[in-house]
């Protein structure tokens, strides 16, 4: 998304894009009108962001991962945007670190000005303790990217991170006793289990070019979303864009974006026998779904987010 906004940004502003350094990249290149600079490693880049965040008359903190930059102690005119609030992922995902980390992350109060890319964000920064006004701007959609395409015979595909906070196992459990093809796509540290597991009608196709995620989506009827937490379902989006409803479990931003019986159905979280209820049902459903998923879908728009963001940065610069 960061770049999404950043190069709509670019077209008015002149916008730099602190990132860690990757092997075999220039250390400066400038991409869709940002210029990108890639400096240290996952931890040292926290050190590089102070040192840059002097240099510009706005800075926006991407707090993606639980820890922040704490480029406010630098630059007053700092907007940490914040994707969700990790406190319960990290007892699952952070092990002996998530008391560090938590007590980090709940450190992001220090801030004055906020973006949260849902009102669920929103709500957990509160419960944080953030005091300061919080703006919820949604993240947009590519519209000419995520189109619908042709449909092939019943599908329920899964795709994203293999992280244990988003569940990719319970898909095994959840096509048992299902006659639909159940794909299962993405990369990360449950890769090797999942490789173990042997369901018949579950195929785990592992990472995926971003060409081969669109006619995924495009081919399937369901899309399913098993997370504990989501600051925000991309995927569901990107799937609903596609011409493809969603059956979810009903966590985090979720009920934000599924309306019941418009792009897909919600269940409890771990439900799997309302799971399968609710796949059995939105396939049943077939064309209607497929239209009013892909018309639910236009609600989000990168256009619209950049020029919120747009607005909100170009008065904090004149503050």
């Amino acid at each position: 998304m960061l770049l999404e906004v950043g190069k709509r940004l670019a077209k008015h502003m002149s916008v730099t894009w602190l990132a860690e350094s990757v092997p075999g990249l220039p250390g400066e290149e400038e991409i869709d009108g940002i210029l990108v600079k890639r400096r240290g490693n996952r931890g040292s880049l926290h050190l590089h962001s102070l040192m840059e965040a002097k240099r510009h008359e706005v800075v926006i903190d991407s707090v993606a991962h639980a820890v922040p930059f704490f480029s406010y102690k630098v630059n007053k005119r700092t907007i940490a945007l914040i994707h969700h609030v990790h406190q319960g992922v990290l007892d699952l995902e952070a092990g002996k670190l998530s008391p560090i980390l938590k007590w980090l992350e709940r450190r992001v109060k220090g801030y004055n000005n906020f973006i949260a890319i849902s009102n669920t964000t929103k709500r957990d920064l509160i419960k944080l303790g953030v005091k300061a006004e919080i703006r919820v701007i949604y993240n947009g959609v590519d519209h000419q990217k995520y189109k619908p395409g042709p449909k092939g015979e019943p599908t329920v595909l899964w795709i994203g991170r293999l992280k244990r906070y988003k569940n990719p196992l319970d898909v095994y459990e959840i096509a048992r006793d299902l006659d639909f093809e159940f794909l299962l796509a993405g990369g990360g540290e449950l890769e090797s289990e999942i490789r173990r597991l042997n369901e018949p009608n579950v195929k785990f196709l592992g990472r995926v070019s971003e060409d081969e995620k669109v006619r995924l989506y495009q081919r399937s009827w369901v899309l399913i979303s098993t997370s504990y937490i989501e600051g925000w379902g991309m995927t569901i989006v990107e799937a609903n864009s596609c011409g493809t409803p969603v059956v979810a479990y009903a966590t985090g931003s979720v009920p934000e974006i599924v309306k019941e019986g418009i792009n897909g159905y919600l269940v409890r979280y771990k439900d799997v026998k309302a799971m399968r209820e609710a796949i059995v049902r939105t396939i049943s459903q077939g064309e209607r779904l497929f239209k009013s998923s892909y018309s639910e879908s236009l609600n989000y728009n990168w256009d619209r987010s950049a020029e919120e963001y747009r607005s909100y940065v170009e008065a904090l610069a004149r503050r």
